[in-house]
């Protein structure tokens, strides 16, 4: 190839690169001046329609309307507020028994199915009570030859005195009798209680509930040889109804716990799961501990629930809420009403020209939704409940119900700016809205 086709081949690709350059700037200016008129259009189309910044912008324009944000509200009133303590627990049964074997024997019969509630006096197992049985009847045998004997030995006794008094017998004879019959006399009682120690062997073979409530699991089988000295025994038993939840207090409740208890006043409770969402359950306080626990600070007490429903279970971790006292007809309002600020706390009222303004509160007891103010609010206020992050002080607010999105505005008026603003299509939109809205 020669060196002048070579040049000529570079300078026509120089050109097309010019070309393809002055093209995109092209674009890129066409498109950024597109940008640029768009955005003034849809400026001159906010003023038209009232809203010329303000909150959003800078300043209120336009028509001179304020925007509005929609808020719900709630009204505050009088209501009595329970004053509660709150602290962790841990359920407690009231009594809780291993039931042993009170003598050795192999088990012959089971009554009891793992989970059953028992009442006291119920039979749960059954020794084989032949044993027993059989020491028994040896026991009243025993018990009928030296009663027998005893039966002789007085006969032969007044005898002897009846031939004392005829001297024809001597005295040391009458006083070897007399030993004789009360050495049988002890004789007997020791054979009397000999046949109460085999009867009550008998019974302890057959094993009875010695108190009502829930049956464990089975620590041991039928066959198997049990005694006196199994630490397992051969069942549990735990009450769970009524059932107590022992819990923890700081030391600085205890005066006003007392007052309340001295006064006769029965203090509720009431006990939550672990989350904090389910009630499990409704009691009475019932005692606090005798000493104050130096390490901790606090103080053991304890409540007692009915549990007829089972919810409270032995050993569960609960959350115990404790009524102290209750704040007679306090000024409340929902707990969503208050906010926090750098000032303290505050809640949005709103005005009778349903514009919001901040207003300081002091807050006190709360209970489940509802929280008591103290300052600030008097009963018939209206506070904001939601929307509020929207709000400024003296923004003008939207009420669920309303018709009008400010004061003094027709609510004909907001449909007719709307209705135009969707049929006019903006600045470009062939001036629809805007000649809807004069011939309105």
């Amino acid at each position: 190839m020669s060196s002048n086709s070579w040049t000529q081949k570079l300078r026509s690709s120089r050109f097309f690169s010019l070309i393809v350059v002055l093209v995109c700037l092209a674009v890129l200016g066409g498109c950024a001046w597109y940008l640029v008129h768009r955005n003034a259009e849809n400026n001159a189309q906010a003023n038209a329609n009232g809203f010329g910044g303000g909150r959003f912008g800078g300043g209120f324009g336009g028509g001179g309307r304020r925007p509005t944000a929609t808020v719900a509200f709630a009204t505050a009133s009088l209501a009595d507020i329970p004053i509660r303590m709150e602290a962790l627990g841990t359920v407690t049964p009231i009594a809780s028994a291993t039931v042993r074997a009170q003598v050795a024997g192999v088990l012959t019969q089971i009554h009891y199915v793992e989970g059953q509630t028992v009442k006291r006096g119920q039979p749960l197992v059954q020794i084989d009570p032949r044993p027993f049985q059989l020491s028994l009847d040896q026991a009243i045998a025993q018990q009928a030859r030296d009663q027998a004997q005893l039966e002789n030995a007085r006969v032969i006794l007044e005898r002897n005195r009846t031939l004392l008094a005829q001297d024809s017998i001597a005295k040391q004879d009458v006083d070897t009798q007399e030993a004789t019959v009360k050495q049988l006399q002890g004789t007997v009682e020791a054979d009397r209680a000999a046949v109460a120690t085999a009867r009550l062997n008998l019974d302890y073979s057959n094993v009875d509930a010695p108190i009502s409530g829930r049956v464990g699991l089975r620590p041991v089988d039928l066959g198997n040889y049990v005694t006196s000295g199994d630490t397992s025994g051969v069942a549990t038993i735990t009450q769970l109804m009524p059932i107590d939840v022992v819990f923890t207090l700081p030391a600085d409740s205890v005066p006003i716990i007392q007052q309340q208890l001295h006064g006769g006043e029965t203090l509720p409770t009431t006990v939550l799961d672990r989350t904090r969402t389910k009630e499990l359950g409704k009691g009475t306080f019932l005692t606090l501990d005798n000493q104050i626990d130096t390490n901790t600070g606090t103080v053991r007490a304890k409540a007692r629930f009915e549990n007829a429903d089972g919810a409270l279970f032995p050993n569960e971790f609960v959350n115990v809420q404790l009524q102290v006292s209750t704040l007679k007809q306090a000024i409340v309002v929902p707990t969503n009403a208050i906010r926090h600020g750098p000032q303290g706390d505050f809640v949005f009222t709103i005005a009778e020209d349903d514009t919001a303004h901040i207003t300081l509160v002091k807050t006190g007891p709360s209970s489940e939704d509802r929280v008591s103010v103290s300052e600030g609010l008097k009963v018939g206020d209206r506070v904001v409940t939601e929307g509020g992050d929207r709000l400024t002080d003296g923004s003008v607010v939207h009420l669920p119900g309303s018709q009008t999105g400010a004061p003094g505005a027709q609510p004909n008026q907001d449909k007719k700016q709307w209705n135009g603003k969707r049929n006019g299509s903006g600045a470009n939109g062939n001036g629809n809205g805007k000649r809807r809205r004069q011939q309105e």
